[in-house]
């Protein structure tokens, strides 16, 4: 009775620790936790410091209760009304003890389902019993490693008689013995484990012991072990059989394709293109064969090893870890695929949303773009570079509502991969970035359009591609140039184009004409030249300044309007030939700013063939002679 009462308060202190009962003697510490060594050890090993109290308390009780008894035995058969009041004492007491067992009962229950024991196993790896709780100074873990040692030394012993294995009844527990050695002792508390009689417990121990050391003595005997060996010998044979086998089909097969693939093989193509030629088909089959042949392989070791093992006892378990160290992986994937699958569907469902959005989006600017949807203040060439903008900041948003639901991706690791990407684009990507904010800044400028004729710098071309980071330009001379987005935004940029189709942009050019000829013939012919020019515009009318009167010279510009930019340099070598077709048409010589003309009689410099028959030369001839033109 005082065992059953200890071990009532010993785990009822138990199910204080573990549920958070409370105690004002009892301090719970951070390391209650559910898990076996938590259980099996710590807070067995806090119970254990507390069996001193327990125990003061346990014979405090047994002393009260003995103390009424004898009161009750002194009491005489007139005292009824004092005999009622400590037979009422004694009930209280019995009905403390009943309470303090349900709770331990409930209490080893709630444990049952969360605590790990340690399993004592027989010679042929079978499990005889799982310690659970400790016994003295031992834990459950030292206890199940002694039996353990205990059963393997008395297998070892020849003259082993698996009947003299007895139960014996000890003072506080029962024992399991063998001879004079003590195989195991059962306690009060490995029976409450169980929900058995420490008495039945016992004998289901002994039994089970008994029963495992003789299935190991039949296992190991002599003439199993040569039978074992035989049947490895049969197995490994039979698997080298099936490789042979194997590796002569193989060889069988890459000779019939060879010798077929004339009549089986054909060129894969599409209308001109060829996606495999018959070489290449044949070594993607030849790669193919072997990756199946390397598996059948790995199938058949996989599906022999365990085989083996299986034919021995001692290697039985081997075959259960190799299946495990296999299939754990496999597991472990399947099994993470199935839990990640709700935060799969979030990420489809917000990729499926945020794509709708954007296709609304896309629809908007085109609208804008196409003049049909128009904004006040928002020209529509900003329509589509305004929409790569938000789009960005879409897709943008979108990474920032998944992130949290990648895999790992509240792990060490992953922040740390993300940190070191951030980092690396940040360094590197500087003038990238500056270029894209030029580009930004240049698209809401619009200073040029795609097809503009533009200039910048001392490049000149048309505008064939208008992107965040460049600008490419197109030459007359079909030359691409690539021109960042930053030295465009610090440099000057000449628009031929802008206004070309609305006002007309004007060419110029400017000759040197001596002073002999009158400025009103200059002019006269210079707008005749203009206006036999091709892409040259009637109206404005052409118009002709005087820039300077130099020394021996005087310099007209002829300026003509154009709605052709991209045709500059056809219209302007148009108009140098009409210049100087009329001038040599009115006998007007065109002298260049590096030439003079000094008359001594010779003829002029004008070609004969726009000479008239009635022109006489002035006696003067035309000495050509280099001048500087820096004063």
């Amino acid at each position: 009775m005082s065992r059953v009462f200890t071990f009532i308060l010993l785990l009822s202190i138990t199910g204080q620790l573990l549920y958070g009962q409370p105690d004002s003697t009892i301090q719970t510490s951070d390391s209650l936790q559910v898990s076996s060594d938590t259980i099996n050890l710590n807070v067995l090993l806090n119970i254990s410091e507390r069996l001193k109290e327990v125990e003061n308390q346990r014979q405090s009780d047994s002393l009260k209760k003995l103390e009424l008894e004898n009161q009750i035995k002194q009491l005489k058969t007139t005292d009824n009304i004092e005999k009622e009041t400590l037979l009422n004492q004694l009930r209280t007491i019995k009905q403390e003890e009943d309470q303090r067992l349900q709770k331990k009962l409930a209490h080893i229950n709630s444990l049952r389902k969360k605590a790990e024991g340690f399993p004592v196993l027989g010679i042929l790896n079978d499990t005889i019993i799982i310690i659970y709780s400790k016994f003295g100074p031992l834990t459950a873990q030292e206890r199940a490693s002694n039996i353990n040692r205990k059963i393997e030394q008395l297998y070892d012993n020849d003259f082993l008689n698996p009947d003299s294995i007895l139960v014996k009844d000890s003072e506080n527990s029962f024992d399991v013995i063998y001879g004079k050695t003590i195989l195991m002792s059962i306690s009060e508390m490995d029976a409450m484990w169980y929900g058995l009689d420490i008495r039945t417990l016992s004998n289901q121990i002994k039994s089970s012991i008994q029963t495992s050391l003789i299935n190991a003595k039949n296992e190991n005997k002599i003439s199993k072990l040569l039978v074992r060996v035989g049947l490895v010998l049969m197995v490994i044979l039979i698997t080298g059989f099936i490789i042979w086998l194997i590796g002569k089909g193989y060889a069988k097969l890459m000779n019939l394709i060879m010798l077929k693939k004339d009549n089986w093989l054909k060129n894969l193509s599409y209308k001109d293109y060829i996606f495999l030629t018959v070489e290449q088909e044949i070594k993607t089959i030849e790669v193919f064969i072997k990756l199946l042949r390397w598996f059948t392989y790995v199938l058949l070791l996989y599906i022999t090893l365990p085989i083996i093992f299986s034919i021995f006892p001692f290697s039985r378990h081997w075959a259960d870890a190799l299946f495990q160290l296999i299939w754990s992986p496999f597991k472990g994937v399947i099994i993470a695929v199935w839990n990640y699958l709700p935060d799969l569907f979030s990420i489809l469902v917000i990729y499926l949303v945020m794509r709708y959005v954007i296709k609304f989006v896309r629809y908007i600017f085109h609208e804008i773009e196409s003049e049909k949807l128009k904004i006040s203040g928002f020209h529509a060439d900003w329509a589509m570079p305004t929409y790569s903008i938000v789009k960005f900041l879409l897709y943008a948003f979108m990474f920032v509502l998944i992130f949290p639901l990648l895999p790992n991706s509240k792990s060490d690791i992953f922040k740390g991969v993300s940190v070191f990407i951030g980092i690396l684009f940040s360094l590197g990507s500087s003038s990238a970035i500056s270029n894209m904010i030029a580009g930004l800044v240049i698209t809401y400028m619009r200073p040029f359009k795609i097809g503009d004729r533009i200039k910048i710098a001392d490049v000149s071309g048309d505008v064939v591609e208008k992107s965040l980071l460049v600008t490419r330009i197109k030459t007359i001379k079909n030359e691409i140039i690539t021109i960042p987005n930053s030295s465009v935004l610090t440099g000057n940029t000449t628009n031929y184009t802008s206004i070309a189709a609305k006002s007309g942009l004007i060419v110029n050019s400017t000759v040197t004409i001596g002073y002999d000829i009158p400025w009103r013939n200059m002019h006269e012919a210079l707008i005749e030249a203009a206006l036999r020019t091709d892409m040259i515009l009637k109206e404005p009318k052409p118009y002709v300044l005087q820039t300077a009167l130099d020394d021996f010279y005087v310099s007209y510009q002829i300026n003509a309007y154009t709605n052709e930019a991209s045709k500059q340099a056809l219209i302007y070598s148009n108009l140098h030939q009409n210049i100087q077709d009329v001038c040599n048409e009115k006998g007007i010589e065109i002298l260049s700013p590096h030439y003079r003309a000094a008359r001594d009689g010779n003829t002029t410099t004008i070609p004969p063939e726009y000479r008239s028959e009635n022109y006489q030369p002035e006696g003067f001839v035309v000495n050509i002679e280099k001048k500087d033109q820096k004063k």
